[in-house]
């Protein structure tokens, strides 16, 4: 089972990486959007202050050395009532000829007693994000608090604009809630009731076992979706064609909430000025024009790290685009049979008696920021840090080669100004001083041991040296 322990910063993170596996090749290192990832010793390694659990380094490893961490399967068993908590991305997975029933009866069938989609709560949640986005106290733009990732992203990288973030619970949260009272209402006992999401993403397990804005989140435990899918897809396809399957009672979603976790889900449906952006790295320079306030006049902005937002994300198996097209027929079929039946959207979803319930346990905490660029608490010494960095980065040669176990000059810069590296790891420095005598080719080769390890430079044997030529 997954680790509830938190890291020293207080946050849990649900990225690892397999010291064993991890060749330091670099390729985390130089996508990670937080300057997160350094190497040392020849080997990745994640600083969990700047680190939010995008999974851009899992995305990126040529030797799977980076892994989610989650919760043990077998640990549904410990409670009576097991309730797997998908999100529609999970149907998406499948070809059209496979059904929702027959997932939903699968999932039955190795263990859930109850099977409930996620997006269930965006109703509810749709409903209140109207009136939120109108108070005229509340900073705009208003920014979406669905994405975990945006939500960390913004603690660590643009701390100002932590109270733009929503103070809502994401559908998720708010499905979880009803499930369990409805459950306790029906004379369970609250020790009795396992409620584990299926989640297409790192951010969320993070979010789920350290939740922002709140002690504690009402989940139990988190299972990853490529985990539950080949689960599901393998029973599928054990099963003699003509064979039926258990077809339990499916509750339908609404139309919006089947595409809520898919780009444009949210922004489709909130008045005014509302944009849509998905992944991180486009973020992160949409987000510096509103800091830089080079943008203005916007109302919302959904924002999502994955490439088409949940579809894309680091858990999922099928190509994003065709998981996009089965929830988009998904939708308008459901959007064709509710006009058909002419029910409204609150008729339909089971959860509308339990709104006044749910309605004041929707809300979280103020979210707190997690800035990054602070270089020290002490304004005196962050001052002398931050003089400090800007000379050894002038000094620097601004090649941004990594070459010095670290993304970029600037973040070596600031590595060294906090006392966590020197100036020899610099390669041309480094270089420079062996030059000029300052060094000894030992010393450099030590030097380069510590970033590298020494397993890179023993490769380099005898029938193994690049240097010789073939005879």
């Amino acid at each position: 089972m997954a680790s509830d322990q938190k890291t020293s910063t207080g946050f849990h993170h649900a990225l690892k990486v397999k010291q064993e596996v991890c060749i330091g090749c670099t390729h985390c290192m130089t996508v990670c959007p937080t300057e997160a990832i350094r190497v040392k010793d020849g080997m990745a390694v994640i600083t969990d202050e700047r680190c939010v659990d995008c999974g851009m380094c899992l995305r990126s490893c040529p030797v799977k050395a980076i892994h989610v961490d989650h919760d043990d399967f077998n640990h549904i068993f410990d409670y009576k009532y097991r309730i797997a908590l998908v999100p529609a991305v999970l149907i998406g997975q499948f070809p059209e000829d496979i059904s929702v029933e027959q997932i939903y009866s699968v999932l039955a069938d190795i263990g859930f007693t109850h099977v409930y989609e996620a997006e269930h709560g965006v109703d509810l949640l749709h409903q209140t994000m109207l009136e939120y986005v109108k108070k005229p106290i509340v900073a705009k733009p208003v920014i979406s608090s669905f994405c975990p990732a945006i939500v960390r992203l913004i603690q660590v990288r643009f701390p100002a604009l932590t109270e733009n973030v929503m103070l809502l619970k994401p559908p998720l949260d708010v499905a979880s809630l009803y499930i369990k009272k409805r459950l306790v209402d029906e004379g369970a006992l609250d020790h009795e009731i396992g409620i584990f999401y299926i989640t297409p993403c790192a951010a969320k397990i993070a979010e789920i076992k350290s939740p922002v804005g709140e002690d504690v989140s009402a989940i139990t435990g988190v299972i990853n979706l490529d985990f539950i899918f080949n689960k599901i897809y393998r029973t599928i396809k054990a099963t003699p064609r003509g064979s039926s399957f258990p077809l339990p009672d499916v509750s339908p979603l609404t139309g919006i909430a089947v595409k809520w976790s898919l780009t444009h889900g949210e922004a489709d449906h909130i008045p005014g000025r509302s944009l849509a952006i998905d992944e991180i790295h486009n973020v992160m320079d949409f987000l510096e024009k509103i800091e830089n306030e080079e943008i203005s006049d916007i109302d919302f902005l959904e924002l999502r790290a994955c490439d088409e937002s949940c579809a894309g994300g680091v858990l999922t198996t099928a190509n994003r685009f065709l998981t996009v097209e089965r929830l988009n027929h998904r939708a308008s079929e459901t959007i064709r049979r509710q006009t058909e039946s002419g029910l409204s959207a609150n008729n339909q979803n089971e959860m509308a008696p339990y709104f006044g319930h749910l309605l004041p346990l929707i809300r979280v905490d103020e979210v707190q920021p997690r800035g990054i660029m602070q270089l020290d608490k002490d304004m005196a010494e962050a001052m002398r840090k931050m003089n400090k960095r800007n000379k050894v980065y002038n000094a620097l040669p601004k090649v941004d080669c990594g070459a010095c176990g670290a993304p970029n000059c600037q973040a070596l810069a600031e590595d060294i100004a906090q006392d966590k590296a020197s100036f020899d790891q610099c390669f041309f420095i480094r270089n420079r001083m062996l030059t000029a005598g300052k060094i000894q080719l030992s010393d450099s080769k030590q030097i380069l041991d510590s970033i590298w390890g020494n397993n890179k430079l023993k490769k380099l044997g005898e029938g193994n040296d690049p240097t010789k030529e073939n005879q």
